[in-house]
């Protein structure tokens, strides 16, 4: 029970969602709400900026935002584990302890599923940074031979960016001297790379073609071999490879199949207000089905939509903004040049993108992009 007067909000993930989530309603409340924001991490990344420690651009270091900058009247933050979710009661409980809430927000993004894919754990992926940080060891030691980049299910997060490694992959083998040596391919289970536009679509498939990087669309990576350097496809086709660049199945987090929200790996929410099928209880990000890709950006509004119906609800006036599903994802076509695609998912009878063609101009609304929520977050 609720012995304060002030709402008690709970807030699971400090990912795009969480931030925005907790920043919006310190904004809004001030010291006059209980905010608790948790996460088991010590410090914020950017999902583009392992492709920037991979390519040896930017160290960990650098990339990281500790959570100790995330300063907010009103939010508590707290480095803790979540072990247990009771959405009926709106109770969970974390290696810290138990916290109660009168609002509960699930957004423990997605995990990795690495046992989904035989012989993945063994080889490389650049999805977490780990990951990214030893693909920066092994790249220099790649000089001849062939490279995959492969996709192991979808959806998946910031679904360009396994369409940036390749073409960010050939631009660093250039630089170094041996593409004429290398062979790279690119292994997708999504019929094109960017479905929701067209456009965008067909202007990274000129880029492959361009580049010379085969592209296999409509299939995923099922297995990995790697004592013979063999990637299996779903349809049983195998393909050599000296270097395996993987990208892991994704799905929510254990504690949230364990706590019987998920369904077929993902929370179910309604897909304009994010709200579960447990009152008072929303998910948001990665780990919510609403339509959207997972990607950062779609985080960011459905918490802006969470944020203006509890905003609503606590005032006791009006209703809440619905979420648009609309995101902008900026898209790196090498050579220092940048894509831009804006999706709109909800607005008309069926998703659509608006393409921007590359160009060393937008690479400056990228930094913009960046440096506003470094700034809105965290101060920096």
């Amino acid at each position: 029970m609720n012995t304060t007067s002030k709402p008690r909000v709970l807030v699971l993930g400090a990912g795009f969602g969480g931030l925005e989530l907790t920043t919006l309603l310190s904004e809004t409340f001030g010291a006059d709400i209980d905010v608790t924001l948790i996460d088991k991490s010590d410090a914020f990344v950017f999902g583009f900026s392992k492709l920037d420690v991979m390519f040896g651009h930017k160290t960990a270091d650098a990339v990281r935002m500790p959570y100790r900058n995330f300063v907010k009247p009103g939010v508590r933050l707290l480095r803790q584990t979540v072990t247990a979710i009771d959405a009926e009661n709106r109770r969970v409980t974390t290696d810290g302890g138990v916290h109660e809430a009168d609002f509960l927000i699930v957004a423990l993004g997605a995990d990795y599923d690495f046992d989904a894919t035989p012989g993945l754990a063994g080889a490389n992926e650049f999805y977490t940074v780990a990951g990214a940080e030893r693909l920066r060891d092994v790249l220099p030691t790649f000089t001849k031979g062939k490279a995959l980049v492969g996709v192991c299910g979808a959806p998946y997060k910031c679904p360009p960016a396994p369409s940036e490694c390749a073409l960010m992959l050939h631009d660093y083998l250039v630089n170094r001297g041996v593409r004429g040596a290398c062979e790279i391919s690119f292994v997708l289970p999504l019929p094109s790379p960017v479905p929701p536009s067209p456009e965008t679509s067909r202007a990274l498939v000129a880029a492959f073609v361009e580049r010379n990087i085969g592209f296999i669309p409509g299939r995923r990576i099922a297995s990995i071999d790697n004592a013979r350097k063999v990637a299996i496809l779903d349809d049983g086709v195998e393909m050599q490879f000296d270097l395996f660049l993987g990208v892991p199945r994704h799905r929510v987090p254990d504690v949230v199949i364990d706590s019987g929200m998920a369904e077929n790996g993902w929370i179910p929410v309604n897909p304009r207000t994010l709200e579960t099928r447990y009152p008072g209880v929303y998910a948001v990000g990665d780990g919510a089905n609403t339509g959207t890709p997972k990607a950062g950006v779609f985080a960011e509004g459905a918490a802006r939509a969470v944020a203006s119906d509890l905003i609503a609800r606590l005032r006791k006036t009006g209703n809440g903004t619905q979420y648009d599903g609309f995101g902008t994802c900026y898209i790196e076509f090498g050579g220092g040049r940048i894509g831009k695609v804006e999706v709109d998912f909800f607005s008309g009878p069926k998703p659509t993108g608006t393409y921007h063609e590359p160009s060393v101009a937008l690479r400056a609304d990228k930094e913009v992009f960046k440096s506003s929520r470094r700034a809105r977050w965290f101060g920096l």
